[in-house]
């Protein structure tokens, strides 16, 4: 009996640890800011505590201004994810399991790949101005690559004897590609949607720079003008915090969809 109890005790800690020691350090971070905010040589005015921070959220928050601009960023990053992450999933799809459309299709993609998808900014205004599209064209442009190279590479990277044995019970196209080429692929599949998450982010916030009315970089670029330091700060928090938002929704999915991996089921 005495063993059960200890082992209940030493699962519960181990629970509470896995939940609280990824948040140590951003807590030891915002610790830090506060006593270099109060007690620093820089002017509050210009680098706020966290407190202020989270009082200006708030008066945001309450008027309604926080939760629309919220909202159009959310759509915009939703909407550049899903076309991007769907063409480069379908692309990626098409040249690893067929070699025609690698041999056409593979060597433009690497080629426009290597360019910076946010150095086009400027020719994007010039071609489609300074409207939604634009800002969802950079997002989706930034997410097709990582969820294309994962994608190829995880059904290349499939068992070769794991298809031959599927051939051999007699497994039609369909059926090799749903039992055995796509649950292979999904670990890697997945590691790209994450990694695709991440340039989403980064690429919704330059694309916020361009000159706009509404969203998350606007209200940074708006308390720029007036010199509020303590709103830039939290734009910039609510991005870090959508981006590992979105970052534990992936993981969620990803170990619920791959939870017949042993690995992931481990984890």
């Amino acid at each position: 009996m005495s063993v059960s109890v200890e082992q209940a005790y030493t699962r519960r800690r181990d629970t509470w640890a896995a939940g609280l020691l990824p948040w140590l350090l951003p807590v030891l971070i915002v610790a830090g800011w506060h006593m270099a905010a109060v007690y620093g040589p820089v002017s509050q005015r210009l680098f706020p505590p966290p407190l202020e921070v989270a009082k200006s959220g708030w008066k945001l928050f309450a008027s309604g201004q926080l939760t629309y601009h919220l909202s159009v960023s959310l759509g915009r990053a939703a909407a550049g994810f899903v076309i991007g992450g769907g063409i480069g999933l379908l692309l990626g799809a098409a040249n690893g399991l067929f070699v025609t459309s690698y041999r056409i299709f593979d060597t433009s993609i690497q080629m426009i790949r290597n360019i910076p998808h946010l150095a086009l900014v400027p020719l994007v205004i010039l071609w489609m101005g300074i409207d939604e599209g634009a800002k969802v064209f950079l997002v989706a442009l930034g997410v097709l690559f990582p969820v294309y190279v994962n994608t190829f590479h995880g059904i290349r990277s499939v068992d070769p004897g794991y298809l031959e044995m599927g051939r051999v019970y007699g497994l039609t196209s369909w059926q090799l590609f749903r039992h055995v080429i796509l649950p292979g692929a999904l670990p890697s599949v997945f590691v790209g949607i994450r990694y695709g998450l991440g340039i989403m982010w980064l690429t919704l916030i330059v694309a916020e720079t361009i000159a706009t009315d509404k969203g998350i970089g606007f209200l940074a670029l708006n308390a720029r003008e007036f010199m509020q330091a303590d709103i830039i700060i939290l734009s910039i928090l609510l991005y870090a915090l959508l981006g590992k938002l979105a970052d534990v929704i992936a993981k969620w999915l990803e170990h619920t969809v791959l939870k017949w991996n042993v690995s992931y089921r481990k984890a």
